[in-house]
């Protein structure tokens, strides 16, 4: 027995002496170089090999735990054996895996991939036929159009030759008669006079006309339009221009950030700076530092936070100071807005409103101005919506502008 605080015994203490001989896959002539015995035993404490002498009483390995080589070589043995078919099942596994999932996967990989290809062409083959036939259809209305126009100038080019041989020839007469006639003679014709004159006054003077006009509004499509700004908006990085508000020009019931593209109501009327000329000074207006003369424009705003705001272009010219509608956005000539109060949404220029029913309050509003086209969109940039356009001949330049009176609002950059 082992003295107290030895550890544990022997699983089977060896005896003293020789002991058994090495088990299998022991080495012949491995010996104990201390007592030079075999070394038969295994002391699991240490991870060693170890002879009889250690592993018995007054041994280096007396009290630990201490098993037959060859026992425990057995134990590893099949553990080993173990593991090599645990590992051949792995395999198996991972062989068929690779040879029935990876391969199904990879195959139907590619019948998905062929047959969103064929999607994509299905479906941008509709669109293009669609494009094609829209294209077709304004170019002959356009064609159509100007052969109106042209044939109505040359009936008004006909119609005013006429007139003007007319005229021609009653003068010449007038003149004949007042040239070659006697007294006499000409009282006896008054009544000719009477009626050469009267058909003179018949022929009225030139008028212009539309109808003389190329009408544009024949290239106007709903389809064209759509598909249009959502191409400008889809080929343009976000935020598109890099706008942002010109601090001189904010209301003193505005916050402006630091990166001068979010403006933020305040109920409370705050000493914005110094009071120049460009200031608004009552309404919560805003003009934009870029300004615009030419070519095509897009930028948007984020709304979302917001159920009081205006936003749209301004000319140079706006009014600033005062609470009348001069320097109110779009209620006079110099403003263009899309406004939103609550759950009212309209277009709005010189005091004229025309309300929009959307089934939803837009999270961005996107701005397209196309002042070559004479055209302003705005849009939902989310669905690719246009909400309102509108055409006429901008006067220029012309400034992003912004209004809000509840919340914030912030330039998408």
């Amino acid at each position: 027995m082992a003295a107290e605080g030895a550890g544990p015994q022997p699983e089977a203490g060896p005896e003293p002496g020789p002991g058994p001989g090495p088990g299998r896959g022991t080495e012949p002539d491995a010996l104990c170089p201390e007592h030079s015995q075999a070394l038969g035993w295994v002391c699991s404490s240490e991870r060693r090999s170890v002879c009889a002498a250690c592993a018995g009483p007054g041994g280096r390995c007396w009290g630990h735990r201490v098993r037959r080589a060859d026992e425990h070589a057995e134990e590893l043995r099949n553990k080993i054996v173990d593991q090599c078919e645990r590992l051949q099942l792995q395999s198996a596994g991972i062989t068929k895996y690779v040879a029935e999932v990876l391969l199904g996967k990879s195959q139907r990989a590619v019948s998905t991939a062929s047959a969103a290809r064929e999607l994509v062409i299905q479906r941008l083959s509709v669109v293009r036929s669609l494009c094609e036939s829209e294209e077709q259809r304004l170019l002959e209305q356009v064609h159509g159009e100007e052969e109106r126009a042209h044939q109505s100038i040359l009936t008004q080019r006909a119609h005013w030759a006429e007139a003007l041989q007319k005229l021609n020839s009653i003068r010449t007469s007038l003149v004949d008669m007042l040239t070659h006639l006697d007294d006499h003679q000409l009282i006896e014709k008054e009544q000719e006079i009477f009626e050469r004159t009267e058909e003179a006054e018949g022929i009225l003077d030139p008028q212009d006309s539309e109808k003389l006009n190329f009408n544009e509004k024949c290239t106007w499509s709903p389809l064209l339009t759509q598909l249009w700004a959502t191409a400008v908006l889809g080929s343009l990085s976000a935020g598109t221009e890099d706008v942002r508000i010109d601090e001189r020009t904010i209301s003193p019931f505005l916050q402006l950030s630091d990166d001068r593209r979010t403006l933020t109501f305040n109920a409370k009327k705050t000493k914005a700076g110094a009071d120049g000329p460009e200031r608004f000074d009552h309404w919560p207006n805003a003009l934009a530092a870029t300004s615009f003369q030419t070519g095509l424009h897009a930028w948007m705003v984020n709304v979302q936070n917001s159920c009081a705001y205006k936003v749209g272009v301004a000319s140079g010219q706006l009014p600033r100071k005062g609470s009348g509608s001069d320097c109110r956005l779009g209620h006079n000539a110099f403003s263009w807005v899309f406004s939103r109060y609550d759950q009212e949404f309209r277009f709005s220029h010189n005091g004229q409103h025309q309300p929009l029913g959307l089934l939803r309050s837009p999270a961005q509003l996107a701005v397209l101005l196309d002042l070559e086209a004479r055209e302003l969109l705005f849009c939902d940039p989310a669905s690719g919506t246009v909400l309102y356009t509108y055409h006429t001949a901008f006067p220029t330049p012309l400034f992003p502008v912004f209004a809000v009176a509840d919340q914030t609002i912030s330039i998408v950059h």
